[in-house]
């Protein structure tokens, strides 16, 4: 079966706490500088720059009080969503995000909607390329596709457009979890450590 001709739309979490980064909510991990990134680019912005190099339809969700992350992502091409949702955790900002893109383009536009690569924020290592092999896997509605790097499934993960309604109602913090426990995953394995790579502690960016 040959791949949709309409790439899956992506889907930035970027609306966590960070709280194992900053206990006392000060600093968002997100907006923090990469490690010897040439551009000193944030967190956030180099995951999104991945994205964009690799799919042309990028939407972030993202807390209603974080103005500097929604405009550096703004900035760099994405379409921001600004959510409540995501003080439910990352079920709900999951959700979130496909409810937006749905309602911008609703039925019969839903139909032409090809799948979802649902992408964290704060793995900011992964290459363009394997965004594009994991998007590219997606050969059927009832696809599931997942990264993977020396035996370890990784992230983004791409959902078929069978799934919209199911990812449309999630809610809470458990995220698609349940659906890749009870589903069938295809596994593309890429020479990419990012996969597997995220942002949790400052440690985590020494």
């Amino acid at each position: 079966m040959t791949r949709p001709s309409t790439p899956p739309v992506a889907i930035l979490l970027a609306g966590g706490l960070g709280t194992r980064f900053d206990a006392a909510g000060r600093r968002n991990k997100l907006l923090a500088p990469l490690p010897g990134d040439p551009l000193n680019r944030p967190v956030a912005l180099a995951s999104a720059h991945a994205l964009l190099a690799a799919l042309p339809r990028v939407i972030a969700v993202v807390r209603p009080d974080s103005a500097e992350l929604e405009n550096v992502l703004l900035q760099a091409g994405c379409e921001v969503v600004m959510s409540h949702a995501t003080r439910r955790g990352m079920g709900a900002t999951l959700a979130a995000g496909i409810n937006a893109a749905v309602d911008e383009d609703p039925p019969p536009g839903l139909e032409h909607l090809d799948g979802w690569l649902i992408a964290l924020a704060d793995m900011p290592y992964i290459h363009p390329n394997t965004l594009r092999a994991v998007a590219n896997g997606l050969t059927s509605p009832e696809a599931i596709v997942a990264p993977g790097y020396r035996g370890q499934r990784g992230h983004p993960v791409a959902f078929g457009s069978a799934y919209t309604s199911r990812l449309a109602a999630l809610d809470g913090d458990v995220g698609a979890r349940d659906l890749l426990i009870s589903e069938h995953i295809t596994i593309v394995d890429v020479d990419d450590a990012g996969i597997v790579r995220d942002i949790d502690t400052p440690d985590d960016l020494r």
